[in-house]
């Protein structure tokens, strides 16, 4: 049995000395920049679901914000409506009260206006028909 050739031991040392070296200079700092790219890149990932989380909050927030507005915006103007409604009866039940008083009056001038004419031409028939009968006999019949 003899020494084995010292060559494969040379080859041996080198391999494994290439192994080392190729670990540490290569291998690990790989290792470490794809482990770090991974890290940054489920970062982004989680900073990105936050966001998105956030803006769905605010984007419901927003949303439901705006309908109350709607809401509120409808009912102000069905109370305007209301209130509107209310006012023009009033005001129409005013201007047929004002009416009505307008009417009755003119009545009432109209009846004291016939009465006055039916007076006066009673007294200007009375009169007329003395004075004709005058004239016709030709002589005052009072």
């Amino acid at each position: 049995m003899g020494i084995p050739d010292l060559s494969v031991i040379w080859v041996i040392f080198f391999v494994l000395l290439l192994t080392f070296l190729m670990n540490q200079l290569l291998f690990k700092p790989l290792v470490r920049v794809m482990t770090a790219r991974q890290s940054a890149v489920k970062s982004a990932r989680n900073l990105a679901d936050k966001a998105a989380a956030e803006a769905t909050k605010v984007s419901e927030t927003f949303d439901e914000k705006t309908r109350a507005a709607r809401q509120e915006i409808a009912r102000g103007m069905e109370e305007a409506r209301r209130a509107a409604e209310v006012e023009r009866a009033r005001l129409l039940e005013e201007a047929h009260a004002q009416a009505h008083g307008t009417i009755a009056d003119a009545t009432r001038q109209l009846a004291a206006d016939a009465a006055d004419a039916k007076l006066r031409i009673d007294r200007d028939s009375t009169e007329l028909a003395h004075t004709l009968a005058d004239r016709v006999l030709g002589r005052q019949t009072t």
